[in-house]
């Protein structure tokens, strides 16, 4: 006799339960019990199964280049030569209300050049990017956000929600297509030496199952059994882990019997199967020295260049949503010494970001990959004080692009004002950035939900529109 009675198990037991029975019976037929009744998501035993989306897609993966801290959009996309003119002067802009104090404008200490057909004009801290790959790149200079903030803005860039974090878009993405290879996570995060600003709340699955929330990878590491913690039991076998996990499996089928329907259990089922399958997969994928030196010496010997030949080698693979961290905490949140800060970092992701398109180019991958470049926010156009060597946070108006994957190249949307501070053409909202690229990958984003607390969720909330100018 079962002695555990959970208060699901005492309803069914007593008269109350034929009642709870034809309730469930009736919200099914009315698809609003069904988990992903609407996009025909469903999660039993192979949640992360490949599955069709509403419409054919242009793209079927995706890669986001996060530049956490937010970059100044003015010394890397959106150049300003008005900034020169009033460089230590106020700025003649009423409009203009900044989150610390600054002071006068502060021009860009970086040249910009034309490049490609387009002739689109990018700083030279992407010269080496732009050169290559202009005129397949789609630039979004006026892009804007919610708040001058990180953790809200970082959740909205990823979540769609900046108050509370809600799935993120990989864990939206997976849900909706699952995943090609079911031998590694569909939905992977690096990050080199720790954790972004609100860690792991970047990319959590939250009321969705957790089979789709991403998998963190620290890149600063070359050996695997670091990279992935855990990857290798130090004390059983791999037939041993099979007969153990057998067993595990065996006991949570009748725990699952007992009680019904628990998501917690079965993400917790499927997390120990895929673990136990990634021990020979990942060993490969995460293994570059597997390349040719001549791949790994364009892509460079540092982190940001080795992940960044990881995350072909997971697309080669089948991994549906790849996103990548500059650095722990924030690093280009430069509020001083933003032409040194700047620099480097740029420096860091420049040439490998041109040689890992040149390379998805050249592997036929580049067409189906959406890769997306950019921060939470952007910098004013004034400098801080006291040092007056950097800029402040700036949701206003910033810059991203997009390239790849239906992705519109050679172009650029839309505008800040003649100092760029805040968008004034075209604008672009976080919501309808999303609702962009989920409509690339073949979803209307207003079908693509999840029934939860007794409403529909869907990553834009209530917002969003595609911006069909930057589809290709």
């Amino acid at each position: 006799m079962n002695e555990l009675l959970t208060r699901r198990g005492l309803l069914r037991q007593t008269g109350m339960g034929f009642g709870l029975v034809g309730l469930a019976g009736i919200l099914a037929d009315d698809k609003r019990l069904a988990r992903g009744a609407v996009v025909g998501a469903e999660t039993g035993t192979a949640p992360l199964a490949p599955r069709h989306p509403h419409f054919a897609p242009r793209a079927k993966q995706v890669v986001h280049l996060f530049m956490n801290g937010g970059p100044s959009q003015v010394d890397t996309f959106d150049p300003k030569p008005a900034l020169e003119k009033y460089h230590g002067k106020p700025l003649p802009n009423p409009n203009l209300r900044t989150e610390r104090k600054t002071s006068g404008a502060f021009k860009s200490p970086f040249k910009f050049e034309k490049y490609g057909q387009s002739g689109i004009e990018v700083s030279e801290l992407y010269a080496k990017t732009a050169r290559a790959h202009i005129d397949d790149m789609c630039i979004i200079r006026s892009m804007h956000a919610d708040v001058p903030n990180h953790e809200p803005s970082l959740w909205l860039m990823n979540c769609g929600d900046g108050r509370m974090p809600r799935p993120s878009f990989g864990s939206w993405l997976t849900y909706g297509l699952g995943s090609e290879n079911q031998n590694l996570p569909g939905f992977i995060v690096m990050c080199p030496a720790g954790l972004p600003v609100t860690g792991a709340l970047n990319w959590r699955s939250a009321f969705l199952p957790g089979a789709y929330q991403g998998t963190y990878i620290d890149s600063q590491h070359t050996d695997v059994a670091k990279l992935v913690e855990n990857v290798r039991s130090p004390s059983a076998t791999l037939e041993q882990q099979r007969r153990q996990l057998d067993l595990v499996r065996k006991l949570n089928d009748r725990h699952l019997a007992e009680r019904g329907e628990d998501p917690q259990l079965e993400a917790r089922i499927q997390s120990f199967e895929l673990a136990y399958r990634m021990q020979t997969e990942a060993a490969d994928v995460f293994d570059t020295s597997r390349e040719p030196q001549a791949i790994r010496d364009a892509y460079g010997s540092g982190p940001i260049g080795r992940q960044l030949l990881m995350t072909r080698r997971l697309l080669e693979r089948g991994v549906r949503f790849i996103q990548l961290y500059s650095g722990n905490f924030q690093p280009w949140d430069n509020h001083s010494n933003l032409e040194k800060d700047h620099r480097r970092l740029a420096g860091e992701w420049d040439g490998p970001i041109a040689s890992f398109l040149t390379d998805l180019k050249q592997r036929g991958l580049f067409d189906t990959t959406l890769v997306m470049w950019g921060g939470e926010f952007g910098r004013t156009p004034v400098a801080e004080l006291p040092e007056l060597s950097g800029r402040d946070h700036n949701h206003y108006g910033f810059s991203m692009w997009l390239a790849g994957g239906g992705a519109r190249g050679g172009y650029v949307h839309g505008a800040t004002d003649e100092f760029g501070f805040a968008a004034v053409e075209n604008k672009v909202h976080v919501h309808d950035l999303h609702a962009t690229l989920l409509y690339l990958l073949g979803f209307d984003h207003e079908r693509l939900v999840y029934r939860h607390a007794g409403r529909d969720f869907r990553l834009t909330d209530v917002h969003g529109r595609v911006v069909p100018e930057l589809i290709g």
